[in-house]
């Protein structure tokens, strides 16, 4: 057809794993399409702290996120990506936390990932606001960085529309996409414009409904939902880099490796209202002064995306701005505002969903609360599946 528009590699979705996905094809010389449903991204890419933390994940996936620094680095000197390299420091509130952070250091130095552990004074020395009875001793990550998340995908985007080889169509929707007779992919738009490409990516998000819902639906993929808060700026309030709290260290990956782990993990409180909805205490202060809270996680099926409220729930917000003020003592938390995320995650040990149809279409999503942190690292390996490298 006369309106058809040509590329090696068609990208469907345009937030962080889609942005790489087109970024590292276009370092291999490939000719790329990139299309997305809105005008500028606005799904989990952009609601999220903006963290770059591999120190939380399991030594697999920290292999990306060690790789994903590097790239945020080299991108930065390209141009504005938002970068701060200010570290990340997990705060033990109990003994049994602080054990976990130097077992977690031990491991860190045999893997070469540097570490620090604090000592209490050394932590109220770089957090001033940070309450005395809370905190029993930091590990400080110095390699780690930051971002604005509502910045960070849309300066990825303009570094691409400057690249050769590549062009991307905003606003546009996919309504079918498949291959064709001779092999190769069409895509088809609302509005009946046709794509074709040797190879495409659809990386399609939370989004279950509209290409190829039959094959998310019968997925074991699950649909996150998370609460998140904002302050109002407080530029008399410094808070740098990544601040990590001990219900952090409870729940991600990294901990998992330690040898006290097992025994920590049954001393746990099943049934408190931190362990249903998954609520762990996270800060990152932005450029203006104000500080992102968060965040609480509820679940529900690919099947059964309704489940999930579509409201925030007031107790929530209350327990997590509770919370925080035993950990920082702040002039006041008054704020600017509050919204809800959604992300999709499987419980798939290789820790993302793929499928892969007539050997053309890559149907990738569910990488659950990794992707800011290993997307970037992440999509330059799985491009050696999609070309079979």
């Amino acid at each position: 057809m006369s309106n058809q528009k040509k590329a090696d590699l068609l990208v469907i979705g345009g937030g962080i794993l889609g942005a790489f996905h087109a970024y590292h094809a276009i370092n291999r010389g490939l000719r790329v399409i990139l299309i997305e449903r809105d005008p500028r991204p606005r799904g989990a890419t952009v609601r999220n702290f903006g963290q770059i933390v591999p120190s939380g994940m399991d030594p697999h996936w920290q292999k990306y996120g060690r790789e994903s620094l590097r790239i945020y680095q080299t991108l930065q000197n390209q141009c504005d990506l938002t970068v701060k390299t200010e570290g990340s420091i997990y705060l033990a509130s109990d003994q049994d936390e602080l054990q976990l952070l130097e077992e977690l250091a031990a491991i860190n130095s045999e893997n070469g990932y540097r570490s620090e552990l604090w000592t209490p004074a050394k932590c109220h020395e770089q957090y001033p606001n940070l309450r005395r009875e809370y905190c029993k001793g930091g590990l400080y990550f110095p390699d780690e960085i930051s971002v604005n998340p509502r910045q960070m995908i849309h300066r990825v985007h303009q570094l691409l529309s400057a690249c050769e080889n590549y062009e991307s169509h905003f606003n546009t929707s996919v309504k079918e996409c498949s291959v064709n007779d001779n092999g190769s992919v069409v895509a088809v738009t609302t509005e009946n414009q046709e794509y074709v490409a040797d190879r495409a990516i659809i990386c399609s998000g939370h989004d279950f409904r509209t290409l190829y819902p039959d094959i998310y639906r019968s997925s074991d993929l699950q649909l996150v939902q998370l609460q998140m808060l904002r302050t109002r700026p407080l530029p008399q309030v410094h808070v740098p880099g990544n601040v990590l709290t001990g219900l952090t260290i409870r729940r991600y990956e990294s901990f998992h490796q330690c040898p006290s782990w097992l025994d920590f993990l049954n001393r746990w409180q099943p049934d408190s209202f931190q362990q249903q909805y998954g609520i762990h205490l996270l800060f990152k202060q932005e450029i203006d002064g104000s500080i992102i809270i968060g965040d609480s996680h509820q679940y529900a099926a690919a099947s059964e995306a309704n489940d999930l409220p579509f409201t925030q729930q007031t107790a929530i917000n209350d327990y997590m701005l509770s919370e925080a003020n035993q950990i920082f003592a702040l002039p006041n938390w008054d704020l600017e505002e509050s919204w809800t995320g959604i992300y999709s995650q499987t419980p798939d040990p290789k820790g993302y969903f793929s499928h892969v149809i007539e050997d053309r279409i890559h149907l990738l999503t569910g990488i659950g609360g990794k992707g800011m942190t290993a997307g970037p690292g992440f999509t330059k390996d799985y491009l050696n599946e999609v070309f079979d490298d």
